[in-house]
């Protein structure tokens, strides 16, 4: 595999509320307040020269803040919220169709075994602090991740990255991974120099942004970079304030910020008089809503890092139930009734994307569902009584994070759903912290998405790292093992998709069904009328932080 230019591999509470406002906006988004971040020397801000015209506020969720700042070696642009890092470069980037192309790198080249992945890159960026960019700041930050206990990107694909001159890195690898690219697509790259435990807060970058300045639990400010080696950033400012929802929504209401996020579930609510000043917008996304079902019976345990859990399930171990929940659900109903129609039914992990199978749709076939049921010997005394078998009842609690309104209302609405089918789910809120604990013993209402194939490893091989489902197989396992060591991206895809259902065997419904899915969440925003949001890419799981991919591309009229 060989890249060059842009070529490479293709894809792929409203009082409450005002309190929060005032403390995140009255304090000034444009006033220097709290812990201020400088960056390469510069004074944190508290006044814009920028032209009107040329800056843009939007509000996030607090959950958005990033707790360790912004540094990409931890959890900036990586993790949880996949995108773009703004304050660092990146060695690609993917376009608005998923096409990889070059950013620091000019060409990239993998060796014949695919162990190593040589990499050039342009010699003419600099950091915000004035020095320049190097290929050992590239195996610096690729290093410092490998070594990490605490990074959430995943490079442990990667065992060493050594610069073999000031323009070339070359990354070993420990086994084949084509999908390595995705990962460096977010992966913003820092500086050997000015790394060290107060990074993320002052960070130094050679991207479209600087931080200036980063009042903690409130904003953060972000200018264009004057030095940044590509095309000059159309807007100049960029203001984030982490709010509440129903903070946010005031926010809107009060004409204090141009864009603000909200959910299915609130984007009904009445704007008052500035409804004629926004429009909400719904952005498609590959932000997907599942629930996972051990295939393993109780009575064993599994690791999740220091941690040993309960696993299996003597319920959801039940090929037939696990089945029959697949196809009991109407996911087009739970879109209408919990999303407001902000959404799209979901089948797998990464619908809409070439790796995605298209065996893994399953429609809605209630009595398909009760037949699967009584013929491996469940019953029931009458319509409307749960299913049992040998004396145990046809029934499971399912888990969501109780401060996610939109989880708890699909989790009621998927029981109410199996209530019809002759399956008892009882919903149980909690905190994460609660949650994890029943990752492998109970269902739990996930939220996954990601712009690369990597989930469909994570969740389905033996030794997956987010294989809630307790799923082993060899079959699948030799699959998803090709995938990764296929010559191109493009000729990974049919084995990902054999991995999901090679038309005997795999984790579809009709095959081992160890997760069933619901829908795709749109993200909406409330955008105020004249400003032009460039064109999105699939946003991934993390309503925030993506849609800003391209915020130097935004326009106002």
């Amino acid at each position: 595999m060989t890249g060059d230019g842009r070529t490479t591999m293709t894809r792929r509470a409203f009082v409450g509320g005002m309190g929060a406002l005032g403390a995140a906006l009255a304090a000034g988004a444009l006033a220097g307040c709290g812990d201020s971040a400088s960056n390469g020397g510069a004074e944190a801000a508290t006044t814009s020269s920028a032209d009107a015209k040329r800056q843009v506020t939007v509000a996030m969720s607090t959950s958005n803040e990033p707790a360790s700042g912004f540094d990409p070696c931890i959890n900036w642009g990586c993790g949880e919220h996949v995108h773009e890092p703004l304050i660092q470069s990146t060695l690609i980037v993917t376009d608005e169709d998923m096409s990889f192309v070059n950013d620091l790198a000019t060409s990239y080249e993998v060796s014949t075994d695919k162990l190593t992945w040589t990499f050039k890159i342009r010699d003419d960026a600099k950091f915000t602090d004035g020095e320049p960019l190097r290929a050992s700041d590239v195996a610096f930050t690729v290093n410092t991740i490998v070594n990490s206990k605490n990074s959430e990107a995943d490079l442990s694909m990667v065992s060493e990255a050594t610069a073999l001159d000031d323009t070339t890195v070359e990354l070993r690898l420990n086994k084949p991974s084509n999908v390595l690219l995705y990962t460096l697509a977010v992966m913003g790259i820092v500086p050997e120099h000015a790394y060290g435990p107060d990074y993320g807060s002052k960070p130094v970058g050679s991207g479209r942004y600087k931080l200036v300045q980063w009042d903690k639990g409130q904003q953060a400010v972000f200018e264009a970079n004057p030095d940044y080696y590509g095309d000059a950033p159309n807007i100049q400012r960029v203001v984030v304030v982490f709010m509440e929802e129903d903070a946010a929504r005031a926010a809107v209401m009060s004409g204090q910020v141009d864009m603000a996020y909200t959910t299915a579930i609130s984007a009904g609510f009445d704007l008052g008089a500035a409804a004629s000043d926004y429009t909400l917008d719904a952005y498609e996304t590959v932000d997907s809503r599942g629930i996972s079902l051990p295939v393993i019976p109780s009575g064993s345990t599994k690791a999740d890092s220091s941690n040993e859990y309960p696993a299996g399930n003597d319920v959801t171990c039940n090929l037939e139930v696990r089945q029959a929940i697949n196809y009991g659900i109407d996911r087009q109903g739970m879109i209408d009734n919990v999303l407001n129609g902000y959404g799209s039914p979901a089948f797998s992990v990464g619908d809409g994307m070439p790796w995605a199978s298209p065996d893994m749709r399953c429609e809605q076939d209630v009595k398909k569902a009760q037949g699967l049921l009584e013929a491996a010997g469940w019953t029931r005394a009458s319509d409307g009584d749960t299913y049992a078998k040998d004396g145990k009842e046809c029934a499971f609690d399912l888990w969501y994070p109780s401060n996610d309104s939109v989880r708890q209302a699909m989790a009621n609405e998927f029981a109410n759903q199996m209530a019809g089918v002759g399956i008892r789910v009882t919903p149980r809120g909690g905190s994460w912290d609660e949650l994890y604990p029943h990752e492998f013993s109970d269902p739990i209402m996930w939220g996954w998405g990601s712009n690369s194939p990597s989930d469909v490893y994570e969740m389905n091989h033996s030794k997956g790292t987010m294989n809630y489902a307790c799923f082993a197989d060899e079959t699948t396992d030799e699959y998803l093992d090709q995938a990764l060591a296929a010559d191109t991206v493009e000729d990974s895809y049919p084995l990902w998709q054999r991995s999901e259902w090679d038309g005997t065997e795999g984790v579809a419904p009709q095959g081992q069904a160890t997760w069933a899915w619901f829908a795709n969440v749109k993200h909406l925003f409330w955008r105020r009328n004249g400003l032009t949001v460039a064109a999105q890419k699939l946003q991934p799981h993390g309503h925030g932080w993506s849609v800003l991919n391209n915020v130097d591309r935004w326009t106002w009229s």
